[in-house]
């Protein structure tokens, strides 16, 4: 038993020896007023949080609780004691007049418990029913007036140009570096100097090359795959952004804030000032280039012999789409691609061995496509179709995948404190639920023994190229638990990975940098890299994941946006689609034509009442006899 699960047990088992307990974590509001709290303590459950407990609190707030268990059932229940910090200092919506001293921001989406109110000397002018970003002045405490000023009149919401914006101000993402930030950026020069070069591996003659999306312009990986009597060996070599970004300073405190770059369409926000992810750090062609690399070694079987990890300088020999790589793979030649020809297929060989064996291992195989948008310069969106998955994506993922197993099998082995990447497995009530689901499709394969992936892959099996396959991928992915950072090493369910962290992109993900850090205090402790203690890992994947969900969370909803306004041309119009989930309240039908789903609702459905079989996924009327 670890010492955690003595504390929990200490704390709630066999009628608690302690009745009640303070806890840390993030607030929700439900519209209705009442709360739920997101404990720290990852092994506490969620609690309760009553309607008068809620007043002045808005969603994502940090607050300091009182829980105790609730009498007579399983619930926990908590009273708020302290709010310990704001989550929302922005908000976006529509602005109204009220009267001669006030307007109004009207609380849509139910998160903030009341209207922000405007003094009319900080409405910037801004007409009624105009689009707004206002920052917030003045929080609903102790009988305050919940009080903001308008910082951006955006104009109308039906602008397509705008939707950006809504979405940034209405998620908190951060969007502009501080001044601080731009100060320290202005000091790092186009490219590394001799200096940087001192007791690092020099690898600028391997064949390394960074595999990419045809618009990436921050490259964190480079690959190069030598054969030898033995088998293989693989160098993933990763932008040392460590050696740039320091703790203490304010681009450090920036990322950390940001936690993730996010990705729209046409447009990211960056996690690192541009200087450093499109230039100093990005492993760009024929320039010199500092980064941390693992080398390892396999044998023809995929088995790992050995791994390694140091410091060195490379030099990418071409920069490949993977479109391009595909184009190698399949035997086409590229004549500005011919001196790298090689390593690619050398790669490829590699990667699909690692594959095969990964699979054979018990690594779930669930292929969710995904959407891309074509937008014009406008913010119109011009297209939507459905992403082409290449084997060259799987290869990346796959050298990628190694890589990040192997340190995180270097913290186990060394017993450094790290933060993984976790991903527990489903609950057993999920699965029962998902074994009916797949039986009612007409699946013969038991999951109740037996490794779960391998009996969920050859289900899924069943159905590949039928109709079927792509709702029963969705609704497996959905049964699934969310993946997140943190201490305790529980492995990669989805994986099938006992040991998995991320190290192959600290451009764009903090944790990867705390990774890399700690990489470098085992294996260069003579640089000064400091190792953290669990607590510390605790708390930093505790906000990790929270930027994670909170980036995910603003890219889907300007993917629904964006497909809500290529629709708008068609609506009164007729298309075939596939119903990909039911909810009691109606269907969800995928189009065929356009990669888009949208809600039909149950009184649209049929004339007659329709039942919901929740065991067996689908609506059904007694009478009429049909179902969905």
């Amino acid at each position: 038993m670890k010492l955690s699960d003595a504390k929990f047990i200490l704390c709630w088992g066999t009628k608690g020896l302690m009745k009640k307990k303070t806890l840390r974590g993030l607030v929700k509001r439900h519209p209705d007023g009442f709360g739920f709290f997101v404990p720290e303590d990852h092994e506490h459950p969620d609690v309760y949080i009553p309607r008068h407990s809620m007043t002045g609190l808005l969603t994502n707030d940090k607050v300091l609780i009182q829980v105790e268990a609730e009498k007579g059932g399983e619930r926990f229940r908590g009273e708020v004691l302290e709010i310990l910090s704001r989550g929302t200092k922005h908000v976006v919506g529509q602005y109204f007049p009220l009267n001669e001293k006030y307007g109004i921001i009207k609380d849509e989406a139910h998160a903030w418990g009341q209207d922000l109110r405007i003094p009319v000397d900080e409405t910037k002018n801004a007409k009624s029913g105009e689009l707004v970003a206002a920052e917030v002045l003045q929080f609903p405490e102790d009988e305050k007036m919940f009080l903001g000023r308008i910082i951006e009149v955006m104009g109308s919401a039906a602008e397509p140009m705008n939707d950006l914006r809504r979405v940034i101000y209405g998620n908190q993402l951060p969007n502009e570096f501080s001044k601080k930030v731009l100060e320290e950026a202005k000091n790092f020069k186009e490219v590394p100097s001799e200096k940087d070069f001192a007791g690092r591996v020099d690898l600028r003659k391997k064949s390394l090359i960074t595999i990419d999306g045809v618009t990436a312009k921050d490259f964190d990986d480079a690959v190069c795959v030598e054969t030898s009597p033995k088998g293989f060996r693989l160098y993933v070599a990763i932008a040392d952004v460590s050696h740039y970004v320091k703790p203490g300073t304010a681009i450090d405190a920036e990322a950390y804030e940001r936690g993730t770059s996010v990705y729209f369409p046409n447009f990211v926000i960056p996690m690192l000032p541009e200087v450093l992810s499109n230039g100093l750090c990005s492993l760009m062609p024929n320039v010199p280039r500092l980064c941390l690399v693992a080398e390892m070694e396999f044998d023809f079987t995929g088995e790992k012999l050995s791994s390694k990890f140091y410091e060195a300088v490379m030099q990418s020999q071409a920069r490949v789409t993977y479109g391009e790589a595909q184009e190698v793979i399949e035997g086409n030649n590229l004549s500005h691609l011919k001196h790298v020809e090689e390593n690619i297929l050398r790669c490829a060989d590699l990667a699909k061995i690692l594959m095969a064996k990964r699979f054979r291992d018990g690594s779930l195989d669930l292929e969710i496509p995904e959407t891309q948008l074509e937008i014009d310069a406008s913010g119109v969106p011009v297209d939507v179709i459905r992403s082409e998955r290449l084997f060259a994506h799987r290869l990346i993922e796959e050298l990628m995948l190694a890589a990040n197993v192997s340190v995180a099998e270097h913290f186990m082995s060394k017993d450094i404190p790290a933060i993984y990447r976790i991903h527990e497995p489903p609950k057993e009530d999920s699965i029962r639920i998902l074994e009916n689901y797949l039986k009612s499709f007409g699946s013969h394969v038991s999951l109740s023994s037996g490794k779960l992936q391998k009996r969920l892959t050859r289900a899924l099996q069943e159905f590949s190229g039928k109709p079927a396959a792509l709702a029963l991928n969705i609704l497996t992915l959905r049964s699934m638990s969310q993946a997140k950072y943190g201490p305790d090493n529980l492995g990669h369910f989805g994986l099938g990975f006992d040991n998995y962290t991320h190290f192959t992109s600290p451009i764009r993900r903090y944790p990867d940098l705390i990774v890399h850090r700690l990489l470098k205090s085992s294996v260069h402790p003579q640089l000064g890299y400091k190792k953290m203690s669990a607590e510390e890992l605790g708390q930093s994947g505790n906000w990790l994941s929270a930027c994670e969900q909170r980036s995910v969370k603003a890219e889907r909803q300007i993917q629904a946006i964006k497909k809500a306004r290529f629709m708008e041309k068609f609506v009164g119009q007729e298309f075939q689609g596939v119903i990909n989930s039911v909810a009691r309240f109606g269907v969800f039908v995928l189009l065929r034509e356009y990669d888009i789903d949208g809600l039909i609702r149950i009184e649209e459905l049929a004339k007659d009442k329709l039942e919901y079989d929740e065991e067996k996924l689908r609506l059904y009327g007694k009478r009429s006899g049909l179902s969905f």
